[in-house]
């Protein structure tokens, strides 16, 4: 069945019930994983500032530092779980395109990524990135809430 599966969080709650989730089908099946988190890429009109260097260095640094935050307890889980487990942090890209391209170059055959459920104008203001994923990936997507 599946033989690679890409599991993406933000470090969320409810994310981390998709990384439960996605590693014990992954255990189940003898499947690997890559774990992924996306950071977007620093915009200088969002902070209404001149995009110094060092500013973007900072930036950059503080998403490396939080991608590591959410990264580990996965890699630990698939360790305890003994599943085979990349961690990905793809920085400065959004996060459909960092998932969706991952999942490509990768080779992966699932996506598992979870779902806030929003409805009505909370979904349109806000948009989903589940619902891109869903639209736009080219293999399936197993979605929790």
């Amino acid at each position: 069945m599946y033989k690679h599966i890409l599991i993406a969080t933000d470090g969320s709650e409810l994310a981390g019930r998709a990384v439960a989730q996605g590693l014990d089908l992954a255990k189940a099946l003898g499947a690997k994983v890559t774990a992924v988190t996306v950071t977007e890429p620093w915009t200088a009109a969002a902070y209404g500032t001149i995009p110094t260097p060092s500013l973007i260095e900072s930036y950059e640094s503080a998403c490396a530092e939080n991608a590591a935050r959410i990264l580990a307890p996965v890699a630990e889980a698939a360790k305890a779980k003994q599943v085979a487990c990349t961690a990905l942090h793809v920085a400065n890209r959004y996060p459909v395109e960092g998932i969706l391209d991952t999942a490509k170059d990768k080779g992966c055959d699932l996506i598992v990524m979870a779902s806030h459920g929003r409805r009505g104008i909370a979904r349109v203001l806000l948009g989903s990135e589940t619902i891109r994923v869903l639209t736009l990936g080219p293999v399936p997507v197993l979605v929790i809430r």
